[in-house]
């Protein structure tokens, strides 16, 4: 083979938007027709329907015909999915529910979780697209896909009746352990920022409410509604805080979820820090703060340090926050400002102007854009010349992770449930031990088979199918075949954080005995995020498959027979063992030993429904301060298995000529190798003087397509913000004085090119 054909070319690409636009276009067409989009008769009794007017005008005009009762009854939800205080309303059966005020033209808040998908579609008999999981996005380190992804998601919350998306996770990968890594960006701040960012205008763009979350620091779920991380507002702006800073400012969403957790002492949804001063202060974000499912706790104190929407119901900000009002513990300003907030963001997102019109998903089309985020997403990990598959390679032997009839998803609100139901109708498999307690239903599969993916590609080969269930009789298979893929996964959901970053049941002995009965053995991982692999020096070849979504069997045979390159990059790092960790012992894992509270870190009851008397909320400390992931194992001089943005191909390519100019990085890009591909290039900075270790950080980036023996020099603007020190005493970003030592390559820790430039003193 001389070179690879990319299925999802500039062609491909551009004809698939040009649907794309046509589905949207025709959409908001058909949105049109059922409300006024010029000023007429409904402008001129309703002057806030007026669409030549900004949103700031319109929602002033709309706030002052609002009555006290109607401003308060923003404020809150109205129940879970199957709570009573829906029946009779115009609910859509998803996560959250906030009536409209008809008589003011504005429309009901119809809200559906929709991290990788929209979660309940299968619940009400709607098909929803799968996606890939969000670390899967973000391995692709391509902004568009991000926005493609987005955009698919919002097509499909219009379609099933929804105007509202909670999606858009940007916590940051600090403890690996997390249940739900799967649905976030990474260990890294810019590059979580970016992704979530292009994620949000792809969504918005579709008249579709957009959400970022969990605000802040909700980086484990182990104990999540009492866990308080405790650091300085320097490393939070300088870390998480970042990541959120970048998605805010490229994404305007309308809202901000605000977590579970407390942070420096104070609750995330009544914390005036996060919520008054540096979201809405600094940010001068526009939109309108809403919590986690049940993360109220207080009524003025909440509402005055910035919540301005409780759900899912109105514990808090019902009547309690009417008699707070009348008592002046919460100022009318407050009021007014919140339900201000709420109605701007119908407004701006065109959810008045363009509501949501009932029609069939366009399936054919989703699946495609799931199949190229899958395929840009996969990272290729080692490759021993068995990839991709040789021609000579006649009989291939598949073994484990039910890879005959399905690929694993990610479990909790990022679950999307398959039409049918899963693919697996009962946990047989090895690797399906050790899932229990993960989902109370057990670990959902996609019927998307790569059993069935390789055969259609590969008709000439014998290709079959063994459970891994006797690892012995495996063996036996293997010694006979010209190659074996192991596919070997680890389950993981929301509220349960993993005890530990093995492969469950007994995986490892089985890729091990395989591995020693066949050199050719490929190993493919469907996991949420890192693993060990005590095995990785027997296998020819590792594949990082994440949960990659409704046709992740066909991606993973385009990539395994060079239908497609690999191009994606690691999103974070894979530690050794867990002894690596800033943090070894998972805090707060013994709080559910001693039966206090249980995986949410919610207080237990006891058998006659009495609240046990539970532990005050403990502190996590986070050693590695800013430096999170990457960052911290060069700052310990440790060596990670993988380290981020690592990914090979099956091709090379070589850097040359870097020269730095006060915003720009400059430099050459050539394809050495006998395949074409996508290289993505990335660019680190060391800072001067930095108080935290001089350690790289990511700076910026760019995907470059290169045909074998293409050469091409690009240039990567750096944003002042990403090599800036934040200064707690300015509360401002501050470029010091100093040398600034910019690195070019393919992975953190490989830079070929690097080259400084000073800044003085201004």
């Amino acid at each position: 083979m001389s070179s690879l054909k990319h299925k999802h070319g500039l062609a491909t690409r551009m004809a698939l938007l040009a649907t794309v636009s046509l589905l949207s276009f025709l959409t908001a067409n058909l949105s049109r027709a059922e409300a006024p989009s010029t000023p007429g008769a409904a402008a001129t009794t309703q002057p806030w329907m007026n669409t030549t007017l900004d949103p700031d005008t319109r929602a002033r005009l709309v706030l002052a015909q609002m009555t006290q009762s109607e401003k308060l009854s923003l404020l809150h939800g109205y129940g879970g999915p199957i709570s009573p205080k829906r029946k009779g309303t115009t609910a859509n059966g998803g996560a959250g529910f906030v009536p409209g005020i008809p008589r003011l033209g504005l429309p009901d808040l119809n809200m559906a979780d929709s991290t990788v998908g929209v979660t309940r579609g299968a619940a009400t008999s709607r098909y929803s697209t799968l996606m890939p999981a969000a670390i899967a996005e973000a391995a692709s380190f391509d902004p568009q896909i991000a926005h493609e992804y987005g955009a698919l998601i919002g097509r499909e919350l219009r379609a099933q009746g929804y105007n509202t998306s909670l999606s858009g996770g940007v916590n940051l990968m600090r403890e690996p352990r997390n249940g739900r890594t799967f649905e976030y960006r990474g260990e890294d701040p810019v590059l979580a920022g970016v992704m979530a960012g292009n994620f949000l205008v792809g969504l918005q763009n579709e008249h579709v409410i957009g959400d970022i979350k969990h605000f802040a620091v909700n980086d484990q779920e182990t104990g999540r509604q009492v866990n308080n991380p405790v650091m300085s507002h320097r490393v939070l702006r300088e870390s998480d805080l970042m990541a959120f800073e970048i998605g805010v400012k490229i994404g305007n969403p309308g809202m901000v979820m605000c977590s579970y957790n407390l942070v420096n002492g104070d609750y995330a949804c009544e914390n005036d820090y996060l919520l008054n001063q540096v979201l809405k202060r600094d940010w001068q974000f526009k939109g309108f703060v809403l919590s986690d499912w049940g993360g109220a706790h207080s009524t003025a104190k909440a509402m005055n340090s910035g919540l301005d929407q409780e759900q899912p119901d109105d514990k808090y900000f019902g009547e309690r926050l009417a008699a707070a009002v009348a008592a002046g513990e919460v100022p009318q300003s407050r009021i007014d400002d919140a339900a201000l907030r709420i109605v701007r963001t119908l407004f701006a997102s065109g959810v008045v102007d363009n509501p949501p019109v009932t029609m069939v998903v366009d399936i054919d089309g989703g699946l495609e854009i799931s199949q190229m985020a899958a395929e840009n997403g996969m990272v290729l990990l080692k490759n021993n010349g068995e990839l991709p598959i040789a021609a000579t390679a006649k009989s291939i032997l598949l073994v484990g992770s039910h890879a005959d009839v399905g690929v694993l998803t990610g479990g909790g609100s990022g679950q999307v449930d398959p039409p049918g139901g899963s693919a697996v109708k009962a946990e047989t498999s090895v690797s399906d031990q050790g899932a229990a307690g993960v989902f109370s239903r057990g670990p959902i599969w996609y019927p998307s088979s790569p059993l069935k993916a390789l055969k259609a590609l590969r008709p000439d080969a014998n290709i079959i199918y063994d459970s891994g269930n006797d690892p012995q009789k495996s063996a036996e298979l293997a010694k006979t075949a010209d190659l074996v893929i192991v596919f070997a996964n680890k389950p993981a959901g929301e509220a349960v954080d993993l005890p530990d970053l093995s492969l469950p049941g007994n995986q490892d002995g089985l890729i091990k005995a395989i591995a020693t009965a066949n050199k050719h053995t490929v190993v493919v991982l469907e996991t949420g995020g890192p693993i060990t692999m005590p095995w990785l020096d027997l296998v020819g070849g590792v594949i990082q498959a994440w949960y990659p979504g409704a046709r992740g069997g066909e991606a993973m045979a385009r990539l395994m027979t060079g239908k497609v390159n690999f191009s994606a990059k690691l999103p974070i790092s894979f530690p050794r063992s867990i002894a690596d960790l800033p943090n070894p012992v998972l805090p707060g894992s013994t709080l559910k030993t001693q039966g206090l509270v249980d995986e949410t870190g919610a207080p237990v009851m006891d058998s006659l429904g009495r609240q046990r008397v539970g532990p005050p909320p403990f502190d996590i400390t986070y050693p590695e301060g800013a430096n999170v992931g990457y960052r911290w194992y060069e700052l310990k001089k440790i060596k990670p298995i993988f380290g981020f943005g690592f990914g090979l191909s099956y091709t090379s390519y070589g850097y040359e000529g870097l020269s730095v100019s006060a915003d720009t990085v400059h430099f050459t890009v050539k394809n050495t190798g006998a395949f074409e591909g996508i290289e993505t290039a990335q660019v680190y900075a060391q800072r001067p003087g930095d108080v935290d270790g001089s350690t790289r950080r990511l700076v910026g980036w760019t995907r470059i397509p290169l045909k074998t023996g293409e050469k091409r020099t690009v240039d990567v603007k750096i944003d002042p913000m990403y090599i800036s020190t934040f200064d707690e005493k300015a509360n401002a970003w501050v470029l010091k004085p100093g040398k600034y030592t910019f690195f070019v390559g393919r992975a953190a820790n490989d830079t070929p090119l690097s080259g400084s430039i000073s800044v003085l003193e201004p």
